[in-house]
């Protein structure tokens, strides 16, 4: 059994289908149309709703994309949707904004651009306009433009007045604490079914048991099996309320990251200790998926192409994995075998992520290649991390995505950079290298040409960044 609110009224669900996304709940289980199918897989942000979730007395609110969420990821938490904000006969000022700046024309996208914004005012004090670009940029509009849309969010966010949420939320809040998890939950429909522990230990044992069962975190990659290719997911186990892998925690060392946390959890931390894994994490999807998405599916699902690996490979990180009560920790490069193929065992799963802080010496960029700024994968990503000194390099880690089967270090361009002069000269020799390291296919999103040039060229630019600073162009690359 799962218990959330829908708004504020308590809805329960003893044997629903685990496979159902709460897209689909709310159009074909609740009769309510307002949120859209566009893509369903969590590009176009016509799905978006907002998840309301406890953050001590106040209720934090987040965007997602319904498309991807399953309806046990729900479980102890209020789900708001566009039919929710109008209030006695009168539209929310989100609502009421659209209308007076003309942000709508078909209106197909208008739902999730309304849910995107009234998250946005909700979590601003004013109008910002990069939150605004950042908190819209999961949204697409087809017909009208986004500079209205623009408008309705700076007179949503310049003009909010306290609305029925506000007025609710201490009673919300004392809604949500009663249907707090407190044991393991389980979402059972005969022949399919979600099991939610709530402890590591918990989440041990069941996949100990249950070794063919499929572990849900953000399922922004998960749940494209079940929309996109049609399969049925037979058992899963939601990690989601795991508090113990969810955490960010910084020492003196290094930063332990839980593998449950989303990715807009990772931002600041990762932002002030590497302002460049910050900048990728701005491009890293939409917001949408950000709130959703985690650092540690992120890296089980092991794509080849996703942006979070590389940049903490090329930092040295590692991975602590689990099975049962034994724990092992490995170089997050020796997870990676072949494409799609792991390290880890039968019954193991990611419990954290180790990231070395950085050092004083240490110079580390990452770039991200793609045919949209916002809201799209890697055609190339690159990182470098370099220690300098003397004008020598003293250690290089190098490592790309895109450019093979997985993620992956560049050892002759490394081999080319240890010990060499930081020098134009020998920037051009690990250049060449790149070719020994990399074989690239050619694909929809670039030919191999094109990839191993864009390699080759982001190092000359790591080089021009580092070696002539009144050029700077750390805006990371695109095309």
């Amino acid at each position: 059994m799962i218990q959330f609110l829908l708004n504020r009224e308590l809805r329960t669900e003893h044997a629903l289908d685990p496979n159902v996304t709460v897209l689909n709940y709310l159009r074909e289980h609740l009769g309510k149309p307002g949120t859209k199918e566009g893509c369903a897989s969590g590009d176009c942000g016509a799905c978006t709703v907002v998840v309301g979730e406890l953050d001590g007395e106040r209720i934090r609110y987040r965007t997602l994309n319904a498309c991807l969420t399953f309806v046990s990821a729900l479980h102890g938490k209020q789900l708001i949707t566009v039919e929710d904000l109008k209030h006695k006969g009168q539209l929310h000022s989100v609502q009421q904004a659209m209308v007076d700046c003309h942000g709508s024309q078909c209106g197909f996208c208008t739902p999730g651009f309304v849910m995107s914004m009234f998250a946005l005012q909700k979590n601003s004090d004013g109008f910002d306009k990069g939150d605004t670009l950042e908190a819209l940029a999961g949204n697409l509009c087809r017909c009208t433009g986004y500079r209205p849309i623009i408008d309705a969010a700076e007179q949503a966010c310049c003009n909010r007045q306290p609305d029925q949420f506000d007025a609710a939320e201490a009673e919300t809040v004392a809604q949500l604490k009663a249907i707090a998890p407190r044991a393991t939950a389980e979402l059972n429909s005969g022949d399919k079914r979600c099991l939610l522990p709530l402890t590591v230990a918990d989440l041990a044992d069941l996949y100990t048991a249950n070794p063919q069962a499929r572990l849900l975190a953000g399922g922004t990659d998960l749940a494209l099996e079940v929309t996109q290719f049609h399969r049925e997911l037979p058992v899963m186990i939601y990690v989601g309320h795991i508090e113990e892998m969810k955490r960010v925690e910084v020492t003196a060392d290094v930063i332990e990251i839980g593998a449950a946390t989303p990715l807009s959890d990772c931002y600041e931390t990762l932002a002030t200790e590497y302002p460049d894994f910050g900048e990728l994490l701005h491009r890293f999807a939409s917001l949408q998926i950000r709130n959703q998405g985690t650092l540690g599916g992120n890296i089980g699902n092991a794509s080849p192409i996703g942006d979070s690996p590389p940049l903490l490979i090329a930092l040295g990180a590692s991975i602590v994995l689990r099975k049962g009560n034994d724990t092992r920790t490995l170089a997050l490069e020796d997870y990676f075998l072949d494409y799609k193929v792991t390290a880890r065992q039968e019954g193991e799963f990611i419990e954290k992520i180790i990231v070395p802080r950085a050092q004083d010496d240490q110079a580390f960029r990452a770039y991200k290649v793609s045919k949209r700024l916002d809201d799209d994968i890697s055609a190339v990503c690159a990182a470098f991390n370099l220690n300098l000194a003397g004008g020598k390099v003293r250690g290089a880690r190098v490592s790309f995505g895109g450019m093979a089967a997985i993620p992956k270090r560049a050892s002759a361009c490394e081999a080319v950079l240890n010990g060499a002069p930081w020098n134009q000269a020998t920037v051009e020799r690990a250049c060449e290298a790149l070719a020994e390291d990399f074989t690239p296919l050619s694909d929809f999103r670039a030919s191999k040409e094109y990839r191993l040039l864009s390699a080759q060229n982001l190092l000359r630019k790591f080089f021009l960044e580092l070696n002539a600073p009144e050029v700077e162009t750390r805006v990371t690359a695109y095309v």
